[in-house]
């Protein structure tokens, strides 16, 4: 009965006629109209801000926001190993000695490279030598700059580091153990340590590679060895005790009137003749380049139209105040200049200093005689490097190559996600040329257009977009991806998610 009336009431005519119920059924359309639209905007909300740079570009971002550095939604530095890893065995296949040549930054990879490959080939790593003379003129070596008692520490479950290789004493007489000379091939695979530089360590006790600046191949297929790096880099590396009390006063002087960027200026003359840019100089700076390039790189025909057209010129210092400007930064900002002697002198940085005259450098923030003492060489680009790795705000002018200026990008984002500006040369090339041409209508905003969208240009294989989620997951925002966007392949694997298990 119950069934029957059901179906009697289902198939009723309503009282009113056909348009009571044409008005339900328009009803009934309306909301799935608004619920569909509602879910619409919900998708592409939720795709803008978790998967928006899948798009290729990147959203504006305001002033405040570059100066705070990144939310990191729940990723931290955690370089600790994640599997089986046992302590190095008390009996190793003999001793590695290596010297690291170039300069802090170039030897600091170096140093991460010669941990991995006394790790690789179980061997006992010597102290690593800085080749301070050749580039600096400073012999202040590795325990002049870094804490070794640290560094030795930190890494005792890792690899076994003594200062110099030991004398044996066997039947009453004193034996030294001669390191044999390698010369490692760049970017060497693993491979090469466990057979011709392993084979030659057993037969004599020691080997002794040199030079040793990337001698190691950036990427290797094992995630615990890409551990190891950061381990060394981020956190044995550690500089004395006088350059990091040094570096906090600087940064505590300039933070004491708020906020401060601090710029790697990278307008020097052994990156100038890299780069063959050589036309803007004049005759007989011109020659200096030249002669200087031809001392110390391969030849190559460059034409310097087609290089800056390319972006491979670094940034002037004007062109670098332009940029600024463009982007929103007043004639307040406090500016922290890391840069060795600008190639050409005062008459590139006075259109810069027109434009933000509150400029310092480490000698101008404390002119003290013991700031000018402890500034020198290798310690100064310390202190630099400290200053940069604190600031609010990090500008690279030229990463490509430049050393100093990718090991800060992956520091800075390992400690806080804090923010990072790397003008796009190859966009605004043509930008500054019109403007040279005197074609400067929509100038400022051209350039502001050019450093709000994406860049994958860069002197390392980096990661495209869809790896982030394939590595990371979703639990990625879009202000995070835009910190994060650039950074080396080995350096994500040593970033963990809280919830995540070691």
């Amino acid at each position: 009965m119950r069934r029957q009336g059901l179906q009697q009431r289902q198939h009723a005519k309503p009282a009113g006629g056909g348009g009571g119920g044409m008005k339900g059924m328009i009803g009934r359309l309306l909301i799935a109209v608004v619920v569909v639209l509602i879910c619409t905007i919900s998708l592409v909300v939720t795709s803008t801000s978790n998967g928006g740079a899948r798009s290729g570009s990147r959203s504006k971002m305001s002033l405040d926001e570059l100066w705070r550095s990144a939310d990191s939604v729940g990723w931290r530095p955690s370089s600790a190993p994640r599997s089986d890893w046992p302590p190095p065995p008390s009996e190793t296949n003999g001793y590695l000695r290596v010297r690291c040549n170039g300069g802090l930054n170039q030897q600091r990879t170096a140093i991460c490279n010669a941990v991995l490959a006394a790790r690789i080939m179980n061997a006992t790593l010597v102290l690593p030598e800085l080749d301070a003379n050749s580039f600096w003129h400073d012999d202040s070596g590795f325990r002049g700059i870094y804490d070794v008692e640290h560094f030795m520490k930190s890494l005792r479950y890792d690899v076994k580091i003594v200062e110099k290789i030991p004398e044996i004493h066997k039947n009453g007489k004193t034996k030294k153990i001669k390191a044999v000379q390698l010369r490692p091939p760049r970017d060497a695979p693993i491979t090469w340590y466990t057979t011709d530089a392993l084979v030659k360590m057993k037969e004599h006790g020691a080997i002794y590679l040199t030079p040793f600046s990337h001698r190691l191949a950036e990427e290797i297929d094992n995630p615990e060895y890409q551990r190891l790096r950061c381990r060394v880099n981020y956190h044995a590396l550690r500089f004395k005790t006088n350059i990091m009390k040094l570096s906090q006063s600087i940064v505590d002087k300039l933070r004491a009137q708020g906020h401060f960027m601090s710029i790697h200026l990278r307008f020097e003359m052994d990156m100038l003749a890299f780069a063959g840019c050589f036309e803007i100089f004049n005759p007989k700076e011109q020659e200096i380049l030249k002669k200087y390039r031809t001392e110390n790189f391969a030849p190559k025909k460059l034409i310097y139209k087609e290089r800056r057209a390319i972006g491979k010129c670094p940034l002037t210092p004007e062109e670098v105040g332009l940029i600024l400007r463009a982007m929103g930064f007043n004639n307040s900002t406090r500016i922290y200049l890391a840069a060795g002697d600008l190639f050409g002198g005062e008459r590139f940085m006075k259109p810069f200093r027109a434009l933000f005259p509150h400029l310092e450098n480490h000698s101008s923030v404390d002119p003290s005689d013991e700031l000018a003492e402890n500034t020198q060489g290798l310690l100064g680009s310390a202190v630099d490097y400290m200053v940069c790795l604190l600031s609010d705000i990090f500008m690279p002018t030229y990463d490509g190559p430049s050393n100093f200026a990718n090991n800060l990008l992956g520091h800075r984002l390992y400690y806080g996600f804090r923010t990072t500006i790397r003008p796009d040369r190859k966009a605004l090339a043509p930008i500054f040329i019109d403007r040279e041409k005197g074609r400067t209508a929509g100038f400022e905003e051209a350039v502001r257009q050019a450093m709000f969208k994406t860049n994958l240009g860069s002197p390392h294989k980096r990661i495209p977009p869809e790896s982030f989620y394939k590595i990371l997951g979703q639990n990625v925002s879009a202000k995070l991806l835009h910190r994060i966007w650039h950074i080396n392949v080995h350096q994500i694997i040593c970033w963990k998610f809280l919830t995540a298990v070691e």
